[in-house]
């Protein structure tokens, strides 16, 4: 039986990572590859800012959970402390002793492998498994492998890669710009900005394919209208514009589900209702929405409460509220007698077009014999309070 022995702080866990995993199955002939996030590397201090050990193994688990044979083990996290290799072998040759094993590394870890803890007891347990992703690489292996074959009598084996850009630290660079997606797998990309992990935001373009996956196709011509009224409303005022963004995309993501539906995610994200909102799902659509922007897409409160008040509107909304509002109001699509009043108004006074917004709402639901809720009536007599002072 062959095993390999994957070890690091996969922090996070990137395809440079995952394609030597798939590598190493391929041309080793590997029975299993033990994919094993460290506690504490001895040779560095883990990065500011890194996650914990049981969020990295769940990057992990994500990460190489497509490669078949390969399993990611919690063994060092749950010893703690520093992980020393030499502890793991054996702690692996315990549960496996006829088994043949092979340490997978890279170049600059073979380059220094004599400064291993009891590197001699390494080499006589396992075959050195060392990455290659160039022909510069290639010849820096043989010629460290041929001194410890003569030295210790090592067996190190070559693993072939393709040149890849990917390293952790870059990535960690990367991610709170709203970039690096390309060098992780969905899901593994998916789980950091889920969790917000690095000080990830997600990229634009990725967020919105996402997000017009759940919507009604014929909903999407008026998610990518409020986006763009957003940012300029947002421009505007002074209000942040990476949050309006976030929370004009990602709006309206529950707004084709039923009643039943919309009621299950309340419950699923902790929402209380009032009996009015339990009865009338069109009234939900923005608070589940804004519970899925929270608990599957990481945005922050700013955002979850532009995107949780944008039906109904409420007293002493906030500047990011009332442009999410807006903009949902009177986007380019929107086609209603009072619109071309109500954006240019949006640009002079932004209190006085919420006041009016809310007053042809309220007139709208009326004359449709439907009874305003009272955070909209709430919200219009504050606004036209204030406005009267």
């Amino acid at each position: 039986m062959k095993i390999g022995i994957f070890g690091g702080t996969f922090n996070p866990p990137h395809l440079g990572h995952v394609r030597a995993a798939q590598a190493s199955v391929r041309e080793l002939g590997l029975d299993r590859l033990l994919v094993i996030p460290d506690a504490q590397p001895p040779h560095k201090e883990l990065a500011e800012g890194s996650p914990e050990g049981e969020e990295r193994l769940k990057l992990c688990r994500i990460a190489f959970g497509g490669i078949k044979k390969c399993r990611v083990s919690d063994m060092e996290l749950r010893r703690g402390g520093k992980s020393y290799t030499v502890d793991t072998v054996r702690r692996v040759r315990e549960s496996f002793p006829q088994a043949r094993l092979y340490l997978l590394m890279g170049t600059d870890m073979l380059l220094c492998f004599e400064q291993w803890r009891e590197f001699e007891a390494l080499l006589s347990a396992v075959t050195l498994a060392v990455f290659a992703r160039s022909e510069g690489e290639e010849r820096q292996i043989a010629r460290a492998a041929e001194n410890l074959r003569l030295r210790y009598g090592a067996n190190v084996k070559t693993v072939k890669l393709e040149l890849t850009e990917a390293s952790s630290t870059r990535v960690r660079e990367l991610l709170p710009q709203r970039r690096g997606r390309e060098y992780l797998t969905e899901g593994t990309y998916a789980e950091i900005v889920r969790l917000r992990l690095y000080g990830a935001k997600p990229e634009f373009a990725w967020l919105r394919r996402r997000a017009y996956a759940m919507l009604d196709p014929r909903r999407v011509a008026h998610v990518a209208g409020c986006e763009e009224e957003a940012v300029k409303l947002a421009v505007r005022w002074g209000a942040d514009v990476e949050r309006a963004r976030e929370a004009a995309i990602l709006h309206d993501v529950t707004k084709k589900e039923k009643l039943d539906e919309q009621l299950r995610l309340c419950e699923k994200y902790g929402i209380r209702l009032d009996e009015v909102e339990r009865r009338e799902g069109k009234l939900l659509h923005s608070k589940t929405g804004a519970g899925i922007a929270r608990y599957e897409f990481g945005c922050d409160d700013e955002v979850y409460g532009a995107i949780f008040w944008h039906t109904t509107g409420k007293e002493d909304m906030s500047l990011l509220e009332k442009v999410v509002y807006m903009a949902d109001y009177i986007e380019p699509n929107r086609d209603f007698d009072g619109v071309e009043e109500l954006r240019k108004l949006a640009y002079s006074d932004l209190d006085r077009a919420l006041e009016l917004g809310f007053a042809m709402s309220i007139e709208d639901m009326r004359s449709r014999n439907i009874v305003p809720h009272e955070r909209t009536l709430g919200a219009f007599a504050w606004i036209r309070d204030r406005k009267g002072q």
